[in-house]
C-alpha cells in the first residue's frame, strides 16, 4: 500500500484525446475523462509527450526506432519491473504531480514523474490512471460539447490552456486535413509510410485520421 491517501478517494480516468487550442498558438491539452462521471480533466502537455501519447493511442503507427517512453518500457521489462498504475496525486499552482506505482519481485515502489510522462508510460503498460476526488473537484470541467465538435467546446478548452508550451493549432490542423483529403487512399498509405520513416509522427497521425475517414 503506497503512502497516498486511502484508495477509496481515488477516481479512475480514461484518455479522451488531445485538444488543440484555436486561439493560443502552440497550445494543446491532454483531456482525461472521469470514468464514472461527466467531468473532464485537461492537462497542458509538451510537444514530445503529446507525440508519444498520440503514437501510443494510434496502434497502427509503429516508429522505426523506440521513442524514449518505449525505451523505458523495454528497459523495465528486461528487469521485470511493471508499472501497475499511475496516480495524479497533487495540484499546485496549476501544475499536476504524478507518481508511477511500480512492482518488482512483489515489492512495490513509487516513482515521481511528470504527469505527461506518467500517462505516456501508462498507455504502454496498459496501466490504469487515477486521481483524487479533491483534485477533480478543483480542476475538473464539464464540456458542453465534445472537444473538436464545436466552437463552444473548443473555447472551454482554450480557457484552461493558460500556459501554452507546444506546437500546432486547430487552423493548421484543418488546413492539413484539407490537403490530405485530395489524395487517393493509395497515396495516403504511401505518405503514411514516408512520414513514419522520417519519424514525423504528428503528420503520420493526421494522415492516419484521413485514412480512417475513408
Amino acid at each position: 500500500m503506497p503512502f497516498f491517501q486511502s484508495y477509496m478517494s481515488l477516481v479512475k480516468l480514461s484518455i479522451k484525446g488531445i485538444s488543440y487550442s484555436q486561439t493560443q498558438n502552440g497550445a494543446y491539452a491532454l483531456i482525461l475523462n472521469e470514468v464514472d462521471g461527466e467531468r473532464k480533466l485537461p492537462i497542458v502537455i509538451g510537444a514530445f509527450e503529446a507525440q508519444s501519447i498520440a503514437i501510443a493511442l494510434e496502434k497502427e503507427i509503429k516508429p522505426p526506432r523506440p521513442l524514449t517512453h518505449d525505451l523505458f518500457k523495454n528497459f523495465a521489462e528486461r528487469f521485470d519491473i511493471v508499472v501497475k498504475q499511475v496516480i495524479i496525486h497533487k495540484l499546485v499552482d496549476g501544475v499536476f504531480y504524478s507518481s508511477l506505482i511500480c512492482e518488482r519481485d512483489k515489492i512495490e515502489e513509487i516513482i515521481d514523474a511528470r504527469t505527461s510522462d506518467a500517462i505516456a508510460l501508462a498507455l504502454r503498460f496498459n496501466a490504469p490512471i487515477f486521481t483524487y476526488k479533491n483534485i477533480l473537484d478543483k480542476a475538473g470541467i464539464y464540456l458542453k460539447s465534445n472537444s473538436g465538435d464545436g466552437d463552444q467546446g473548443s473555447q472551454e478548452i482554450d480557457d484552461v490552456l493558460s500556459n501554452p508550451e507546444t506546437f500546432g493549432h486547430e487552423e493548421e490542423s484543418n488546413q492539413s486535413g484539407d490537403v490530405y483529403a485530395k489524395h487517393s487512399l493509395q497515396e495516403l498509405n504511401e505518405l503514411l509510410d514516408q512520414a513514419v520513416s522520417q519519424e514525423d509522427y504528428e503528420k503520420a497521425a493526421k494522415i492516419r485520421d484521413e485514412i480512417s475517414k475513408r
